[in-house]
């Protein structure tokens, strides 16, 4: 119990004190706003934790502003970002999402040719782009790490995740091994 307590409060203790500077912040400048996400989204782009935090930099607008909004109406919980999110507005959500789309996808290192496409990774084209480079809505998955994936694809597949009505769907029409081998090809992209 200790060792799962000390983290929550770790993480309330973080996002009181953004809560707090972006309060203000917010009154002030999107930018400056935005740059106390660098904390756990990077300063250059590369999440200090790329494992459990997503890429936002040059990601989907639509898609950063509905997750924010997500975070923000309870349709996603996470104990940094969705206190975070209740503290801005509306408009303030819009203005980060458009910064942090602006911005270009951190560049990464070269691997070897991709391996052919996994099996049921067709069903994600249609939204996420052939390239899956995302697109209105839908976010870019290339480049995202394995971790960050597959654990998005469980919680969508067991239900846990529920802020898009296609996604349960999809991933419940995976095996375990189909999803594992979808996020290795998209983490390589």
């Amino acid at each position: 119990m200790r060792t799962r307590l000390f983290p929550t409060l770790l993480g309330a203790g973080i996002a009181l004190a953004v809560i707090v500077v972006l309060a203000h912040a917010a009154a002030n400048d999107i930018e400056t706003t935005a740059q106390l996400c660098a904390a756990c989204h990077g300063q250059n782009g590369v999440p200090s934790d790329p494992k459990t935090v997503p890429i936002i930099w040059g990601q989907e607008p639509s898609y950063l502003f509905k997750q924010m909004r997500n975070y923000r109406n309870g349709e996603r919980d996470n104990p940094i970002m969705s206190p975070i999110a209740k503290s801005l507005a509306e408009e303030d959500l819009r203005k980060i999402a458009s910064y942090f789309a602006a911005k270009s996808w951190p560049a990464q290192g070269a691997t070897a040719s991709p391996a052919p496409p996994p099996k049921g990774i067709a069903q994600c084209e249609p939204c996420h782009q052939p390239n899956f480079h995302g697109g209105p809505p839908a976010p870019r998955l290339a480049g995202l790490s394995y971790e960050y994936l597959v654990t998005s694809m469980r919680s969508f597949a067991a239900n846990e995740r529920t802020n898009n009505a296609d996604m349960p769907k999809f991933m419940q029409m995976l095996t375990d091994s189909e999803r594992d081998a979808i996020a290795r090809y998209l983490s390589d992209l």
